[in-house]
Formats: C-alpha cells, structure tokens, sequence
C-alpha cells in the first residue's frame, strides 16, 4: 500500500508541475524517473518535497471531477442552497440534491468526503516527510510545511462544516495502523487542529501574493477570518470573541490591501473576476488551478442547456442555472444582475462570436471564460483555462463588516467595508446613522448572497446562521422551515449535517452512527 501511495504521488506531481511550476522539477525528473521511486528513495531531496506539494494542489481539483451524466461534485454546494436549479433533470443524484432527499448513496457526498480525505492524506505525508530531509534550505522547508497545513486545514475545515464530528487523522495511514478504521472526533477538537495548522502557515514566511497560484499570506488570513466566523456561530456558538478574531484577522488584509492597492484590491469591473489573464492576482486570493493541459475549467454545466453560446457551437448542461426567483431578488439597477457586465447573462453571440442572441432566461456568467468561448467578433481558444475562485478579497470585505457588526454594531470601519461591495454594483447605500446592528446584520447577509453566489460559499453561510435569504422578503428565514423555491421542498434540521457515506459506514463500523435523521 505505501509502494501505491508513493507513486501515485509521483504521477500527480507531474500533472501539478504544469500548473504550479515547483523550483527544480527538470533537475528532479532527470535525477529519477517517479516510476521507480520507492518509499525508501522519495522524500530524500528537496525536490521530492516540492513534487510532493504539488500532488496535494492537484488533488484540491477533486470537486471539478464528474458525478455522473451531466453533473460535477462541486454541484453538491449548489444545489441544496435553493438558488439554483436545473433544465435537464438527467442526473439522479442531483435531482435528490435539489430535492433535498439525498442519503449516504449520492454520488455528490460520496465523492466530497473521498475527495477532501485524499487531500488530508497527501497533506499529512507532506507534513510528517519532509522535516527530515537534509540538506534543504530551512526557509524552503518552513514553506512547504506551511502550504501543506493550509490545504489540510482547507479540507478539514469543509468536511467538518458538511458532516460535524469526523476522523481526525494527522499521520500517514498504512493498512497496519493502529487507527486504520478511526472514530469520530468532535467538532471543537477538528477546529482546533484547523487554527493550529492556519496559525502555523500564517508564520511560514509565504509572501502576500504569489501568482503562480501557491498559497500565500492573504489566502492564509483570510481562511483564518473564515474559520474563526464560522466558529462564532452555530454550531460551536462562540460568540463575540470568534467574531472580533474574525474582524481583527479580516482587518489585517483590509489593512495590507488599503497601503498596496496595486496588490490587493476589488477589480473595477465584474468582468475582471473571470478574466483568464487575471488569475491568481489582486482581488482573487485563492483559486483552484486549471489548464487544459492537465485540466480545463469545470464549470460547464453552468452553460445554458445545449444553447450555441461557445466557440464549440451548442454546448452545456443546464444542470445549474439561476432560479428566476434569485435571479430577480437583485435591486434594481445592480450591475451583477447586469447582462454580461455582472455575474449573469441573458444574451450571447451565435456559437460564441456571431450575432447576439436572447437565451430566454438568465445563466450564471460568473465562470464564462471569453477567450475560451469567444465573444463579439472574437474567435476563442477552446482552451478554457479559467481558474476557479476559492476566496476572493470581495469576501474578506463582507467577513470584516459582519463580524465586527457583531462586536459592537455598526462603525465607520464596517460600512466602509460594505458600501464597497455596493459600490462596484452601483448601488447607493443608505447612510451608516439610519442602520441598527440587526439592520445592519442582514444588509451585509444580503450582500454575501448577492455577491458570492455560485462559488460554494452560501451553504455554509446557511449552516452557520440558521437563516436563509428568502427572495420574496428580502429577508431572512429560519434555517428549519425554509423552503427552497427551486424544489418547493422545506430545510429540515437533518439538512444541516450530509449523510456519511453508506459504503464508508460499512467500510468502517466505528464511524457509527450515522448523522441524526438518515438511514443507516
């Protein structure tokens, strides 16, 4: 098993040096071909541990992979939010998504849990290989350890929020280990191991941007602010002291951003978040690294269903498109409701660069790629290298004002951060005198579901607050009750943890029980 392990990681740290570009990967590759490496030979030059770092990014792309006909993983955080639905129905997994009637048997939970334990896997031979290897420049070392700690805390901080109390496993795990088949750990230790590793990275010396796409020093401050607002609401409850850690770690970007605009910033335009040449840079502070020699874009199933709005001709899925209700909860005159200037469209060219068509409804145009696809009479590519974003500073900004919201009601500090956001769209905020904190409160909620639909934030903003937005009110319901409108369906309080797997149950009994409310 760990012969297996070894060269896989060899096979997957060719595929990432396309993309991430570790230092010394031609001396490497002549050094030793990764087919014969062995368990005893790996991890003994420095190059061995930037390959191995490079395994780890790959597999981040796990939520890119196919869930069967017309359906991708990342479609699980989509689909049970309410603000998106479907046009082709072809895919039985999904359709229990959107539902809400999926169990341990969907394909969408089976592959996040699969997904997100091979990054903690990788992460976890990274961390426990590569601080003996000598010689190899300390500063080196400190790096990768704490890019390695970043992604480990990034995948157990999204299997904690799905499914609560998990396996914590830290060492690298062969058949013969003593945990080999684990039990669950709480929640509170899982968080615990999260602001450790993140702690950690925040003092590994990254630089605060890298465009080549490798974890930073942004990225690591605003995970940092992510986790403690998560832990300052449900279900760990911790209150105003995890929501001035929130603020006090968002403030410490906002700060760095406000000296170095030419670094950190919001795009001037909606049209910047997906432009291909903009990756990695200024309001992106993590992504997900795609290319189409190793992996294109996996958005696709956003495209309109079949409808010739690419350079391929009639092309996508429709399997995730904006409910019209969402769509129109937009106020009016907001430019990300805007046809191709915001996060939606209504039109497109004929086959990507012909005459202007209508599409008979809105899509999500957040992941359209026009030098892919191609636009007004400009051929595209066909290569959709388009990352997709993970943290954007526009986040950092809303994270900043809600949680400092909470410390004290609203200041100077968090309208700013807030109107900023109002701003790009073109909105006028009332002025900060006419808010109470509770009025307040939900005006940044709404914000961040206007703002960060379709990037796989809003369940998890639905988990921690107990409310969703509801697009008739424009208001906030109750988590439990809610009804999705593009299922009809109502929230249940089981919908706040997923299924484990039914498979991984069996595989290992001590998981058991499963989460409150679904078959064993």
């Amino acid at each position: 098993m760990k012969l297996n392990i070894i060269k896989n990681v060899g096979k997957a740290a060719l595929l990432s040096a396309v993309l991430l570009g570790p230092s010394g990967c031609t001396e490497f590759l002549k050094e030793q071909a990764p087919s014969n490496l062995t368990p005893d030979s790996f991890y003994t030059i420095p190059d061995h541990a930037e390959a191995a770092l490079a395994s780890v990014y790959a597999d981040l792309r796990f939520m890119g992979d196919g869930a069967g006909i017309f359906s991708s993983n990342w479609q699980l955080l989509e689909a049970l939010t309410g603000t998106s639905t479907t046009e082709t129905a072809q895919n039985s997994d999904l359709n229990n998504l959107y539902g809400l009637v999926h169990d341990g048997n969907t394909a969408h939970v089976v592959n996040y849990w699969n997904g997100l334990y091979k990054v903690i896997s990788q992460a976890n031979q990274v961390i426990a290989k590569v601080p003996p290897i000598t010689p190899m420049p300390e500063a080196q070392k400190k790096k990768i350890l704490g890019e390695a700690r970043f992604l480990r805390a990034s995948a157990y901080f999204t299997a904690v929020r799905l499914w609560g109390d998990i396996p914590l496993i830290t060492d690298p795990q062969t058949a013969g280990s003593t945990d080999f088949q684990p039990t669950r750990t709480s929640q509170e230790e899982i968080y615990k191991l999260i602001v450790a590793d993140l702690t950690e990275a925040e003092n590994a010396g990254l630089a605060w941007m890298d465009v080549s796409g490798r974890v930073n020093l942004a990225a690591v401050k605003a995970q940092l602010a992510r986790v403690y607002l998560t832990m300052a609401g449900f279900p760990l409850n911790k209150g105003a002291s995890h929501y001035q850690l929130a603020a006090s770690k968002a403030l410490e970007v906002i700060t760095y951003a406000n000296a170095n605009p030419n670094v950190i910033n919001l795009f001037a335009t909606y049209e910047e978040v997906h432009q291909e040449n903009l990756k990695n840079r200024i309001e992106h502070l993590f992504m997900l690294q795609y290319n189409t020699v190793v992996a294109g874009n996996p958005m696709g199933n956003m495209f309109p269903n079949f409808k010739p709005v690419t350079y391929n001709g009639p092309s996508g899925t429709g399997s995730t498109v904006p409910t019209p209700s969402f769509y129109n909860s937009y106020e009016p005159g907001d430019l990300r409701a805007k046809d191709q200037e915001g996060y939606f469209y209504t039109t497109y060219f004929t086959n990507g660069n012909g005459a202007r068509f209508n599409l008979g409804a809105p899509y999500i145009f957040k992941h359209f790629n026009r030098t892919a696809n191609g636009t007004s009479g400009t051929a595209g590519t066909r290569q959709d290298n388009l990352n997709v974003p993970q943290i954007r500073y526009a986040e950092v900004l809303l994270t900043y004002a809600e949680a400092q919201n909470e410390v004290g009601g609203p200041n100077q500090a968090a309208y700013d951060a807030m109107k900023r956001i109002r701003d790009r769209a073109k909105l006028t905020t009332p002025a900060l005198g006419t808010f109470t904190q509770a009025t307040f409160r939900e005006a940044v909620w709404r914000e961040r579901w206007h703002e960060l639909c379709y990037e796989q934030i809003t369940w998890f903003d639905m988990v921690r607050l107990r409310k969703v937005y509801n697009e008739k009110t424009n208001g906030f319901d109750n988590f439990v009750g809610h009804v999705n409108l593009s299922s009809n369906k109502a929230l249940e309080a089981k919908h706040l943890l997923l299924p484990l797997g039914k498979q991984e149950m069996l595989n290992n009994p001590n998981l058991k029980p499963q989460n409150p409310g679904y078959p064993n």
